[in-house]
């Protein structure tokens, strides 16, 4: 068998070659966590990686329902159509989702109440048809955006938290058309680092055609074990590209597998959890990064 720093030492220098060449725009602010505190518009943020299994939609439903328990007024997308987001949170709905209003088969965008201040826009498996749906819409790069403009969520919401399918299709291409931040879960394996300069160059591509704003905002390490192999690769993500990987490390954690199960947030399952510490710190630290 190859030691693990072997295949480390093998496999780094040309992933971390191209790593070093990604230009990613990243500030740190004074940590803050308090809502009265905090002066800032809308934030809409798209939660990406084109690989599956990285932690995309815990991400999205963890960080979301923490805020709202901080007071912030949250939207959450569903923009996949395993729609994971929606059963991970509600029970499954009958009525509209964002497919419809996607295609205009909806004048509003169809909104779930989860509790005071989290709320829900559903999928379902009906989304996997609107890339064919709107293959010759005109501007179809920009559908998402018009529909949140003209449900004037930037006058109702703190944050709106896109969960993007894994892929770089049409709907992530929307998401980082409307966003003004994308975070990137990633895995500290080998593998995940081949597509993080390609997922890199497509949000470069966004930014320069479509949305000035589209910029990576951070880089979140999900499902870590302390691993020989996952320091190294940690070490050499931030030797890469330094603050931009949060410090906040969501650790390998079975109670955030099994919280979908019964419809709840991490906090509500188990506030004493792993994954519930590391999603609440990752929280403050979100909220002192974004400003």
């Amino acid at each position: 068998m190859v030691p693990q720093q072997q295949i480390i030492k093998r496999s780094f220098p040309h992933y971390i070659k191209e790593l070093s060449r990604i230009k990613i725009s990243s500030k740190i602010l004074i940590f803050s966590t308090s809502k009265i505190n905090i002066c800032m518009n809308t934030k809409i943020i798209a939660v990406a990686n084109h690989k599956g299994g990285v932690g995309k939609t815990t991400t999205v439903a963890s960080l979301g329902s923490i805020l709202s328990k901080k007071g912030y007024n949250v939207l959450l997308i569903d923009l996949d159509a395993q729609s994971n987001l929606t059963t991970s949170l509600s029970a499954p709905t009958e009525g509209p989702t964002i497919y419809d209003a996607l295609t205009g088969k909806v004048e509003e965008l169809p909104i779930v109440s989860l509790n005071e201040n989290l709320h829900l826009v559903p999928a379902s498996l009906t989304l996997a048809m609107v890339d064919v749906e709107l293959s010759t819409a005109i501007a179809r790069e920009r559908i998402l955006s018009d529909v949140l403009q003209k449900a004037k969520v930037e006058e109702k919401y703190d944050f709106v938290f896109l969960d993007c399918p894994p892929s770089l299709g049409l709907m992530t291409l929307n998401a980082f058309t409307a966003s003004t931040d994308i975070v990137i879960p990633l895995i500290s394996e080998v593998l995940p680092f081949k597509g993080l300069t390609m997922i890199n160059d497509f949000i470069n591509m966004v930014s320069t055609r479509l949305n000035p704003k589209a910029h990576i905002s951070g880089i979140l390490i999900t499902r870590w074990e302390t691993s020989n192999l996952s320091r190294g690769i940690e070490a050499k993500l931030r030797e890469a590209v330094g603050d931009t990987v949060f410090q906040t490390k969501i650790r390998k954690n079975v109670r955030l597998a099994e919280a979908p199960l019964e419809r709840q947030d991490i906090l509500d399952y188990d506030k004493n959890s792993n994954g519930a510490k590391d999603y609440a710190a990752f929280t403050d630290e979100f909220l002192a990064h974004i400003q």
